[in-house]
């Protein structure tokens, strides 16, 4: 409760009183699009002991599982032939996109958080939080598989020891649940959250470990291999090739065959968005970031492209092993002792693919709970440690539960819902930050009278301006409000563009033999607002904030991102989206029952409202009696 003085004049009164209600009616919608400043004075609780070494050892770490161990084999054999390594090139290319992306908000938001940060700096609350909490969702699952994988793999090594005597002992007849409860899973994760816990730099100091050997193993697997290649096999006729692998040569399955292939190894480079998770840890990370981005990047498609050359020219594609091409094809020529080594390589491949994975599930709850969406206790900061202790801990469990109870082969997909829409949304943040108003004040005006819309010459005369200003650009303009709002609804429907071309080449994809004439029509009626948007935003003035990263040609580059990213996710299934529907409501009741009152962004614009009167009260010069107001009910910002 609070006593303010204000105006005994009646016409004074009315007039605040009409202020609280307008304000109060509208104040749901500002909650939810309420945005975190870019530059937060705020002091960072974490310690800031990572190397741009380090940061490029978590991306690859995170990215290099043990898909390098099973994508190549698995894809040329099902989808590309030899080709999966346009297939590679293709997903590398695309993932480089979206790293670009990463890598410009890294610099110019170095922030724990990630996409959810960008998100919240750009767009605002609400859409942040649910980005945040599809992360959440993304790195839970990430890691579950992860060391389950890991639990299985040593599992066969030792001829299913764990495997039969937990089913004998503590089997586990649930539908949706694994067969048995994998306690080695869970004392595994609670091992990697203890180390992560410990100490960031300590943490990374042994995922460079694992990286290292696991990228020695790779090197290793592609020098021997070259001693066996035979080119012939990347030209195999066709009738030397059984039934059911395509037409023989390099591209045995076609065009389509490469895409689906590159849609498969896509989610071999998903990972190195962990990079950004950790920024407000890294030394300097204006610089850091972006070079680990794209270094670790690099690194992934060298290794990825090395390996599906060496191993399609070891032995015909048709006869690759899709679960363990590499011990397969090493066991085909008796190398016994390479057979092992590449066992053991898939072990630290995996080792810091959970590192990765685990890490910055702790700063996403960390950098959502410091802003009052999630519960405060979890992103605490230990004092010894300088590291969201609790919150590292207790995802760590949580995740160590799902690995042990669970069966996640249904729920991987879900993973990458998170990923790609969190994708989608920072190529979407860099575009609409890039044409943001250089003019934070006054609003752009028209002839000194803003945009009329009263009369049928007002209206001309808005259309005529508009188009002028979304097709033609001005070099010596700057960006203002009007520029910034075009560009922002442009990316809004370009998303809706997006989708209705995914939903038009998808037929393309499943009938490819029923295409007609109004197919490839339609095909090209749907390019048609893709690049119009994309041009409209490409006419607007550009923000003169100097930042030390930008993304290469903008608005195409961000806007291919987007695209390949809807894109991918409309191929995923309808159980997953049900999924991930499910997932999002418990989120939402979260939001609306702790985050959208707790909200730090609340609390500062309830401040800065209350002053706001204050201040109004402290102009009038009327003479008035004191009353009292409670600010909880006054406060335009009470949400």
């Amino acid at each position: 409760m609070e006593s303010i003085s204000i105006g005994a004049a009646s016409e004074y009164d009315t007039l605040l009183n009409k202020k609280v209600i307008h304000q109060s009616c509208s104040s749901f919608l500002k909650a939810i699009s309420r945005k975190k400043p870019i530059s937060d004075s705020t002091e960072s609780r974490l310690a800031k002991v990572l190397t741009a070494f380090d940061l490029t050892a978590l991306g690859i770490g995170s990215t290099l599982g043990v898909g390098v161990y099973v994508l190549a084999g698995q894809v040329s054999k099902q989808h590309a032939g030899p080709a999966v390594i346009l297939s590679f090139l293709i997903a590398a290319i695309a993932s480089i996109f979206a790293g670009l992306c990463y890598a410009e908000f890294g610099a110019r938001v170095p922030k724990a958080g990630s996409a959810y940060i960008y998100s919240y700096v750009t767009i605002g609350e609400f859409i942040a939080f649910l980005i945040g909490w599809n992360l959440i969702l993304e790195y839970a699952i990430g890691s579950a598989s992860v060391v389950k994988g890991l639990s299985t793999y040593l599992d066969k090594l030792f001829d299913n020891v764990m495997q039969n005597f937990f089913k004998e002992h503590m089997p586990m007849d649930v539908p949706w649940l694994s067969e048995y409860p994998d306690f080695f899973a869970l004392g595994v994760t609670i091992l990697f959250s203890c180390a992560i816990a410990f100490g960031a730099k300590e943490s990374t100091f042994v995922n460079n470990i694992f990286t290292v050997l696991n990228l020695g193993v790779v090197l290793f697997v592609i020098i021997a291999g070259l001693f066996k290649v035979d080119a012939s096999n990347w030209s195999i006729p066709k009738e030397q090739v059984p039934d059911g692998y395509g037409e023989g040569g390099f591209m045995p399955y076609g065009i389509s065959g490469v895409i689906k292939g590159a849609a498969v190894c896509f989610y071999g480079f998903i990972g190195f968005d962990c990079i950004a998770t950790a920024g407000e840890e890294a030394k300097n990370p204006r610089k850091s970031i972006p070079f680990a981005v794209i270094v670790s990047l690099a690194m992934i498609f060298l290794a990825y492209f090395g390996i599906s050359t060496v191993l399609t020219m070891m032995i015909p594609y048709f006869e690759q092993d899709e679960n363990a091409p590499l011990p397969h094809v090493f066991r085909i020529y008796g190398w016994t002792v390479a057979e092992y080594i590449v066992s053991i390589g898939a072990m630290f491949g995996l080792c810091a693919s959970l590192m990765g994975a685990m890490f910055p599930l702790p700063r996403v709850v960390f950098a959502m709970s410091a802003d009052g969406l999630l519960y405060q206790f979890m992103g605490r900061i230990s004092d010894r440690f300088k590291t969201p202790f609790n919150g590292t801990l207790i995802t760590g469990f949580l995740t160590g539960t799902l690995a042990a109870i669970f069966n996640l082969s249904q729920l991987v997909n879900m993973m990458s819902i998170g990923t790609l829409l969190a994708y989608s949304m920072v190529a979407s943040c860099v575009l609409i930050l890039r044409y943001e108003s250089d003019d934070k004040n006054n609003k752009v005006t028209i002839n000194g009278k803003g945009i009329q819309l009263n009369s049928s010459s007002g209206n001309y005369a808005a259309a005529k301006v508009l188009l002028r200003k979304m097709f033609i650009k001005n070099q010596t303009a700057t960006s203002n409000h009007l520029s910034a709002k075009i560009t922002t609804i442009a990316v809004a429907s370009y998303g809706v563009w997006c989708l209705l071309f995914g939903l038009v080449v998808s037929k393309f994809e499943e009938n490819f033999d029923q295409i007609y004439w109004l197919d490839y029509f339609l095909l090209c009626l749907s390019l048609v607002p893709i690049f119009t948007t994309l041009y409209i935003i490409s006419r607007q003035p550009v923000s003169s904030a100097q930042l030390a990263f930008k993304v290469p040609l903008v608005p195409w580059l961000p806007g291919i991102s987007i695209l390949i990213n809807v894109y991918l996710m409309l191929k995923l299934d309808s159980q997953t989206w049900v999924r991930f529907a499910v997932w999002i409501l418990i989120g939402l009741v979260i939001y609306f029952t702790y985050g959208l009152r707790n909200s730090v962004q609340r609390r500062r614009s309830q401040q800065k409202f209350e002053t706001t009167i204050i201040t109004e009260k402290n102009t009038r010069s009327l003479s008035v009696p004191s009353i009292y107001v409670n600010s909880n009910s006054t406060t335009a910002t009470n949400f």
